[in-house]
């Protein structure tokens, strides 16, 4: 079945899968869709049958419209094992260009309305009759595409067929699906693939179509539960950025439980109370679903007519608030947002780590009218926290990633981090009522218990309307009682107080709690019938997050909130000397005037003062590339063209906000301090001791995410930085020079900028780009500065620097082997005249390369800059210099700005070389 594909393909130069043997597979059939960049765009549909993939062309790609009939040519049946390949088919290749996997999920065959999910055998003997007729119905469950569809043979060609949406619910004539132009595998897109930024595929083999099936593996079988408490989150004080957290919105609503078995659906709350009837149409939306047996988490909300949650709405519409008979229909849309998946089909998913269950909720779950997936980021809290408060909600809930789920246990695992402080607290009385109130009450006494005892935590006089007020009253009429339920209070003993039995829990929220327990500024929201009076403690006020050292920010600017163009403004002028404040920091600037760039072929004379300015600009961009990397100094004090010296150590007084660190010297053989450059005002300080050229090293001190398990002592013995993490690079870099003559050299020179050598370089690079490509490593490319050309290779730091200094050597070596006339590894440089010379030893501790956006101390005032693998072709290094590298910043953005997010794991890679 799979000739036809072998035929056309040469698997010695293409990383796509060869046609092995079919799989023994389980459970329902599986679809792919992958987006492919070849001679022209187009999408690959595949449905798996019989142990292949059957797949189609479709030029326009897939439509959630019925009324778009799109075209999709039959093509070569593609293996399984095709289904989870992303990468960049080399040129030269069938089918040569970038491919993603644009969506994957699992069919079933539907004619008839009848579903096989989970039957593999009568799936495929259902859908080889229809091949045959030539009309496939199929329902789709994918991230992306769901519903039912067809596949129908067009008389003029059996391979012309047309792919065309079913009518159903998840029709959508306004959105277009191709706009999401993500992998749902790696969240790539086909520019990330042009960029240079490739899928690693240790994370493709674990997270591949059979995510569901390795996720649901991890679980364990357990018969089906009728009931669970919801785990529960504690309090956090501040919003944080971590990669091992993820965080979610906070939603205004009623936590709720469900459980689904067959055509069963039950809704329950907190506290047990059953809420199947109250939300009928949740009930019904729930039943639609393709799963037998499912236990969720989530929330209810009723959404306002600015599709926000309205708490105040929920409980009218719900009838919580005992007035509300009939429900204010086309007031609210009520939608359950489930966010947790606990139980699937006869295995407890509570020990599986929460990234996996969330990963599986995604795949099991079809969102409808009126149930939506809780959207959550990844790492970023911080800046989510600020988008969902901008939106007027109420904070964000911070999850561990690794965070299994512990019914009826307030963990710190989870996180609420509220705009808005609130609190649940048991009504224990209220004041009579006067004046506009004289028929109701005055304010509702509540509190919280301790230790058995029902502490007073206030009165909450405001947040009701008239309705409220009467409908209230009456609720509390029903419960009075003859004493108080609080414990003594000497606020408690006034007449105009009356008690009543605990068992009404109010939703407050407050400014804060003053010093003697009491709310401050307390505003009534509503009841919370679904809350055991019983179980409400005070929520800590400050539960600290405490994160790993190598997380936390660097304390030394009194302000980041420096304005840069009030800076720039402030060096416009022609005094030779001035003192600057950057981020609350004076830094006193001399020489400013003072030439470190002669004029050179009409560009300019460069001042030690457009140094300052340029490094102002790009600081935003050029901090995070220097963070945590110790740095070595070249400084020029009397310019380019008069001399300079290199300085590693550090050995005088520094000012407050420069960061030093203690590292052991093999070449001192001991310790000596080095600078980091962290912040914006040691960035401006070393551009005022004329220190043109930044050099950090290719590895940091810091050991998250992926370095957690080696050493952080850096001083006293060579053994110690050798086992440290600064012994664990970032890259592999790949630094290319060409020794190709431009004739105007004196004798022994090195080789001038020239427009041929360039060229040669530039064919090189792009050569050795197919090579990464195929070794599926991402790879990002930037100009030297001088003649050259950089390329980096983000790695996981497993290895030290000599194993990623081999490498580059091996990787270098084949090159070699392919373009032997034009690439040379000599050290001697005679031996390297008219080749580029791939210098692989710049893999070494402490090596001195330029940093991204780095001034070089050459003529023109060049910069060390990121350009895209497409633009390589029309470049040239005189291009870039601190004239023209802010504008490009400003109109292109930062193009390594998330390279470490683009880490692959070597492991695969040497482990295939040793064998």
């Amino acid at each position: 079945m799979l000739r036809e594909y072998e035929k056309k393909r040469d698997f010695t130069r293409t990383r796509e899968p060869g046609p092995g043997t079919a799989k023994s597979l389980k459970g329902s059939l599986r679809f792919v869709v992958q987006k492919h960049a070849a001679s022209r765009l187009h999408y690959d549909f595949r449905l798996e049958l019989d142990g292949v993939l059957k797949s189609w062309a479709v030029p326009k790609g897939p439509s959630l419209n019925p009324q778009d009939k799109r075209l999709a040519a039959l093509v070569e049946d593609h293996p399984l094992d095709y289904g989870m390949f992303e990468g960049v088919i080399g040129h030269g290749n069938y089918g040569a260009g970038q491919v993603i996997v644009w969506d994957a999920g699992y069919y079933s065959p539907d004619e008839g309305a009848h579903l096989s999910f989970g039957n593999r055998e009568e799936a495929e003997e259902r859908m080889r009759s229809d091949l045959e007729k030539g009309k496939l119905s199929f329902t789709l469950r994918g991230k992306k595409l769901k519903g039912s569809w067809t596949l129908v043979r067009t008389t003029r060609s059996p391979k012309d067929w047309l792919l065309i949406k079913h009518k159903d619910r998840y029709v959508d004539t306004e959105r277009d699906v191709l706009e999401e132009d993500r992998s749902v595998q790696s969240g790539l897109t086909l520019e990330d693939l042009k960029s240079g930024r490739l899928p690693d595929p240790a994370k493709l083999e674990a997270d591949q179509l059979s995510e569901m099936e390795r996720i649901v593996s991890m679980g364990t079988e357990a018969p089906y539960p009728t009931r669970l408490k919801p785990m529960m989150a504690g309090s956090g004080d501040n919003p944080f950025s971590h990669p091992d957290w993820l965080f979610e919105p906070k939603l205004d609503g009623y936590r709720v439980m469900a459980f689904l078995k067959g055509e069963e659906v039950t809704l329950l709350s907190r506290n047990g109370l059953d809420l199947t009837s109250r939300l009928p149409e949740v009930a019904s939306d729930l039943k639609a679903q393709e799963h037998d047996e499912m236990v969720l988490d989530g929330e209810v909300a009723a959404l306002n007519e600015d599709g926000l949650p309205d708490f105040g709405l929920i409980q009218q519409v719900m009838g919580f608030d005992k007035g509300a008979v009939d429900r204010p229909i086309g007031r609210a849309n009520m939608v359950y947002y489930p966010f947790d998946l606990l139980y699937l089909d006869g295995v407890d998913l509570r020990k599986v780590p929460l990234i996996d269950r969330k990963k599986l909720l995604g795949h099991a779950i079809a969102p409808s009218e009126h149930t939506s997936l809780v959207e959550y980021i990844e790492g970023d809290g911080a800046s989510f926290y600020g988008a969902v408060v901008g939106l007027g909600l109420e904070g964000i809930i911070a999850k561990r990633r690794s965070s299994v789920y512990e019914p009826g246990t307030r963990s710190n695992a989870w996180l609420k981090i509220k705009h808005v402080k609130s609190q649940e607290l048991v009504v224990g009385g209220y004041t009579r009522g006067a004046g506009a109130r004289s028929t109701s009450f005055g304010a509702l006494l509540v509190g919280y218990y301790e230790g058995g005892d029902l502490r007073y935590a206030g009165r909450v006089g405001t947040g009701y309307d008239n309705a409220m007020l009467g409908k209230l009253y009456s609720q509390l009429v029903e419960l009075e009682a003859e004493h108080s339920p609080f414990a003594w209070d000497k606020e408690l003993s006034g007449a105009e107080n009356c008690w009543v039995r605990p068992e009404l829990v109010a939703q407050v929220k407050f400014a804060n709690w003053t010093d003697d327990g009491r709310l401050r500024a307390p505003v009534f929201r509503g009841l919370r019938l679904d809350v055991d009076p019983r179980n409400v403690t005070r929520e800590a006020e400050e539960a600290v997050v405490v994160l790993p050292e190598a997380t936390r920010p660097v304390q030394t600017p009194r302000s980041e909130a420096t304005d840069v163009s009030q800076l720039l403004e402030r060096l416009s002028g022609n005094e030779d000397a001035i003192k600057l404040d950057v981020c609350g920091y004076r830094i006193s600037l001399t020489n400013l005037n003072k030439v470190l760039w002669p004029e050179d072929k009409g560009t300019p004379a460069k001042t030690k003062r457009d140094m300052i300015r340029y490094y102002l600009s790009v600081g935003h961009v050029l901090l995070p590339h220097l963070k945590d990397r110790p740095m070595t100094l070249t400084r020029y004090p009397n310019g380019i063209d008069g001399g300079s010296f290199y300085q590693k150590h550090w050995e005088h007084a520094l000012p407050d906000f420069v960061r030093k660190l203690p590292i052991f010297s093999s070449h001192n053989e001991g310790d000596g301090e080095y600078l980091m450059v962290d912040n914006l005002p040691t960035l401006v300080w070393l551009a005022q001791l004329a220190n043109i050229e930044l050099h950090p090293w290719l590895s940091r001190v810091v050991l998250e995410p992926d370095a957690a398990s080696v050493g952080t002592s850096f001083t006293g013995s060579r053994e110690a930085i050798e086992e440290s993490v600064l012994n664990y690079p970032d890259f592999i870099a790949f630094d290319l020079d060409p020794y190709v003559y431009s004739g105007r050299e004196q004798a022994g020179d090195e080789p001038q900028l020239n427009r041929r050598a360039f060229k040669k370089v530039v064919e090189v690079a792009l050569a050795l780009k197919e090579i990464l490509d195929q070794l599926s490593l991402s790879s990002f490319v930037k100009t030297s500065g001088k003649t050259g050309l950089h390329i980096y290779v983000p790695v996981l730091r497993q290895y030290n620097y000599r194993t990623t200094r081999k490498t580059c050597e091996l990787v270098g070596r084949f090159l070699l082997r392919q373009l032997p006339m034009d690439v040379t590894m000599e050290w001697l440089v005679d031996k390297r005249t008219g080749k580029i010379f791939l210098d692989h030893n710049q893999n070494t501790r402490g090596k001195n390369m330029a940093s991204i956006y780095s001034i070089r101390p050459a003529p023109g005032v060049p910069v060390s800059t990121p350009v895209r693998w497409e633009e390589l072709s029309e470049i040239y290094p005189t291009d870039f210099t601190i004239d023209t590298v802010p504008g490009r910043i400003d109109k292109m953005g930062d193009l390594w700005a998330d390279i470490l997010r683009s880490k692959h794991d070597l492991k695969r890679l040497l482990e295939s070389d040793q064998q």
